[in-house]
C-alpha cells in the first residue's frame, strides 16, 4: 500500500471544517463551484483558517469562463494573492492560458512571484492546453508545486491514461494530482491506473434548506436553474469513505502522508 494525500475542495468555511474531521490534510477553497470555481470572501478564507489546523489553499480565479485574462483581471489576481496570504492560507491554486491554448509564461511568472513562500498548484486550466507534456515541463521550470488534472477528459478516470503518462513524465519534479469525478467507488483504480500519491475530490451531499415559505417560480440564477432549496456540503463521513476506499477500512493516519 501507498502512502497517500487527500485534498477537499471545499465550497465553504463548513465544508473545510468537514474536510479535516474526515481525515484530508488540504482543502482548496473556492466559491461558485457551478462554474468550475471562483475565489472566496476574505471574510470566508478568515473563518476557514479559524476553524482548520490543516493546509489552507485558495483559487486564484477572478471569474468562470476561460483562463485568458485581461492586463485588469491580472491586477485582480494579483490583490487576491495578497489577501488570501493575509488571510492565513498556506498555498493558492491559478493558472493562465494564451489564445492558443498554451501556458501564459509573463502571467504566470508575475503570479509566481507575488505568491512566494506559498505552495502553488496550476489547476485545470491544464486540461485546457494544446500540448500537456510540455506544458508540464514549463510548469516544473516555473516552480510550480503540483498540477490538478482530470487528464484533459470529463473526469479523471476517463483521463486516466494520460495521467499515468504525466505521473511517469514527472517523476517526482511536480506533483500530479487527479482531480473531477474522483469518489470512494473509483479513487483505488485510479491510484492503480495512475500511480498518483495525491487525489482531488469534493466528497459533497445535499443538504436540505430549512426555509418553511419557498417560491418554485423564481430563480436567482435567471435562466440557469439551480434547485436553491438543496445546498452541497463535503461531509465528513463521505470524506472518510473516499479516503478508506484507498487506504482500507483501518484507521487513516497510517496510510496517509503529511502534506508539504
Amino acid at each position: 500500500m501507498g502512502t497517500y494525500t487527500f485534498e477537499i475542495c471545499a465550497n465553504s468555511a463548513e465544508s473545510c471544517r468537514a474536510a479535516q474531521e474526515g481525515g484530508a490534510q488540504r482543502v482548496e477553497l473556492c466559491a461558485a463551484m457551478p462554474e468550475g470555481g471562483t475565489t472566496p470572501s476574505f471574510g470566508e478564507i478568515r473563518m476557514a483558517r479559524k476553524l482548520i489546523d490543516i493546509r489552507l489553499h485558495v483559487i486564484i480565479r477572478p471569474r468562470g469562463g476561460d483562463f485568458l485574462y485581461s492586463p485588469l483581471e491580472l491586477d485582480i489576481m494579483e490583490e487576491d494573492i495578497r489577501a488570501a496570504r493575509e488571510a492565513g492560507a498556506d498555498g493558492v491554486v491559478f493558472g493562465c492560458l494564451t489564445p492558443e491554448g498554451e501556458l501564459d509564461l509573463p502571467a504566470m511568472e508575475r503570479l509566481m512571484k507575488a505568491s512566494e513562500g506559498m505552495a502553488v498548484t496550476c489547476h485545470r486550466a491544464f486540461d485546457y492546453v494544446q500540448n500537456p507534456a510540455q506544458t508540464l515541463e514549463k510548469l516544473i521550470g516555473l516552480g510550480v508545486d503540483r498540477v490538478l488534472t482530470s487528464g484533459q477528459q470529463p473526469s479523471a478516470l476517463k483521463g486516466a491514461g494520460l495521467l499515468a503518462e504525466l505521473v511517469r513524465q514527472a517523476a517526482g519534479r511536480i506533483v500530479i494530482m487527479p482531480g473531477c469525478g474522483v469518489n470512494e467507488t473509483n479513487i483505488a483504480e485510479l491510484a492503480r491506473i495512475t500511480g498518483a500519491q495525491e487525489f482531488h475530490f469534493s466528497a459533497r451531499e445535499n443538504k436540505e434548506s430549512r426555509m418553511l415559505l419557498r417560491n418554485p417560480a423564481l430563480s436567482m440564477g435567471g435562466t440557469v436553474i439551480i434547485d436553491e432549496y438543496l445546498r452541497p456540503v463535503t461531509t465528513a463521513e463521505r470524506v472518510r469513505r473516499t479516503i478508506q476506499a484507498l487506504t482500507g477500512p483501518e484507521s487513516c493516519e497510517s496510510s496517509v502522508r503529511q502534506d508539504q
